[in-house]
């Protein structure tokens, strides 16, 4: 049991969550690409993507995986994200710091539900059972190919008025 839910229950719990949080990253992508700060929903991207990172945590482990590395390098990075754009209001160098570190999140988000995928879908699996395999590579460096282009377009084109700080 995790948090009073089955294995399975907090499996789909921990799914939707991860669902939720690359949606709504698209979201914020699309808001990043018309300078649009889409304050709402950027919230919640930040929100569900912290959430489904440290619920990553809660599931039984012997050992440090690196499913477990790639959720602490997300963590820090959405720490930095949230500083640059609650802390410093997105002025100066922190609109391209919120801009990268945000989108690298995502893009992590993304690099496992792939890797997820691979494992737990048989009709994935088959081409990749290792995830050594190039079904596999092809498809997490189309990921990353598009998210170095989303990430240069989006630092470009977000320009929008600072955050007023109280």
């Amino acid at each position: 049991m995790v948090l009073g839910l089955s294995l399975a229950g907090f499996t789909v719990l921990h799914l939707v969550i991860s669902m939720i949080a690359i949606a709504l990253g698209f979201v914020v992508a699309g808001g990043l690409l018309s300078s649009n700060r889409l304050p709402g929903w950027t919230a919640l991207f930040l929100v569900t993507t912290i959430l489904t990172n440290a619920t990553g945590f809660l599931f039984p482990f012997t050992k440090l995986l690196p499913s477990h590395m790639v959720a602490i390098i997300s963590l820090v990075l959405l720490t930095i994200a949230v500083y640059a754009l609650y802390g410093k209001g997105l002025v100066g160098k922190w609109r391209f710091v919120y801009v990268v570190t945000s989108m690298l999140a995502l893009w992590f988000n993304v690099f496992v539900l792939i890797a997820q995928s691979f494992q737990k879908v048989a009709l994935l699996n088959v081409y990749a059972p290792t995830g050594t395999e190039p079904p596999f590579a092809i498809t997490q460096g189309v990921a990353l190919v598009f998210f170095v282009i989303l990430i240069f377009l989006a630092v470009k084109k977000f320009r929008p008025a600072p955050v007023r700080l109280v």
